[in-house]
């Protein structure tokens, strides 16, 4: 995201005027909550615990990588209808100025992230990249920029969900029994996940993996590894030549036999490195956004994050 908040301040603006007039929270014409969630893993963990009661939307579409995606005016107006919003907070920096042009005094927002201890998302090698990037997450008191992906931990995905659980019951009481239900069901599932992540990764061989950018730095703190990042949390950005140089050692060192890449982003600096190390690559998938052929497998968080698990196991182990 290359231009300044300040500068899309007017395009906000102008797509507020286009939505305001006479906008007021309304069900989905179905008599069930109208609920607009971000982007997939808020999306699935919404439609897990609303069921039947709500019709649940994403707005980035499938196979768009988040953090340069922005509201268009139909977007906008999705988010002025909604009974319930729900975001994880940090990743998407524009919903903030987002929701306060969309004006709505009865809608629910759910900031899923809300409540978790927060890591800081730079080493202080990449602080020469944080002004290029820093209108795509938050940052803390004293200007560190922070990490968004916690829902790549399944221990913070049962917290993000119990969020959740208040906003909708928040937007709709009469079915709060359900939604509590829902969320109990879907906490087991992930329960059980984050129970075979912790037996499955406890006794690798290596507890280092290097991955093409900084998302998984709280599924490594969870289960005792260590995160080694190509590039920092935006996906897109390039790692300079001595940042390179640096990884390649550390591989070469270390004997790092898998070069990890993800899905929605060009994996050719993974693949360098991989062929100066004489390396294989695999997908270590941050979730951001279902790809088609994840959808053709019918493929959801709980099977994407058992593949991850799986990859991870074996790249650990070799």
């Amino acid at each position: 995201m290359k231009n300044s908040w300040m500068a899309k301040s007017l395009v906000f603006t102008t797509l507020s005027t286009l939505i305001l007039s006479g906008c007021a929270a309304q069900s989905s014409g179905t008599g069930k909550l109208n609920v607009v969630t971000t982007f997939y893993p808020m999306y699935e963990f919404t439609k897990q615990v609303a069921g039947e009661h709500a019709d649940v939307i994403a707005l980035i579409p499938a196979g768009t990588e988040p953090h340069d995606w922005e509201p268009s005016a139909k977007d906008m107006k999705k988010v002025s209808d909604a009974d319930v919003f729900v975001f994880n907070g940090i990743v998407e920096g524009w919903a903030e100025q987002a929701l306060a042009s969309a004006g709505n005094s009865k809608r629910v927002v759910v900031e899923a992230s809300r409540g978790i201890a927060l890591m800081e998302g730079l080493p202080e090698e990449e602080e020469g990249h944080k002004d290029e990037h820093k209108d795509e997450h938050k940052e803390s008191a004293d200007g560190k920029i922070l990490d968004p992906h916690v829902w790549l931990s399944p221990a913070l995905a049962q917290k993000e969900v119990e969020s959740i659980v208040v906003g909708l019951t928040q937007a709709d009481p009469a079915h709060k029994e359900d939604y509590r239900r829902n969320a109990d069901a879907y906490i087991a599932k992930l329960k059980a996940l984050d129970e075979s992540f912790r037996t499955g990764l406890n006794n690798v061989k290596q507890k280092d993996f290097v991955t093409q950018h900084a998302a998984f730095g709280y599924l490594a703190k969870e289960y005792g590894l260590t995160q080694v990042p190509i590039a920092g949390l935006s996906p897109e950005e390039e790692p300079s030549p001595a940042k390179m140089a640096e990884i390649i050692d550390f591989a070469k060192q270390n004997q790092v036999k898998t070069i990890f890449f993800e899905t929605l982003v060009d994996p050719k600096v993974a693949q360098t490195i991989s062929k100066e190390i004489n390396a294989k690559t695999d997908v270590l998938n941050p979730l951001e956004g279902l790809t088609d052929e994840d959808k053709k497998q019918n493929l959801d968080y709980i099977a994407i994050m058992t593949k991850n698990l799986e990859a991870l196991k074996k790249a650990l182990n070799e």
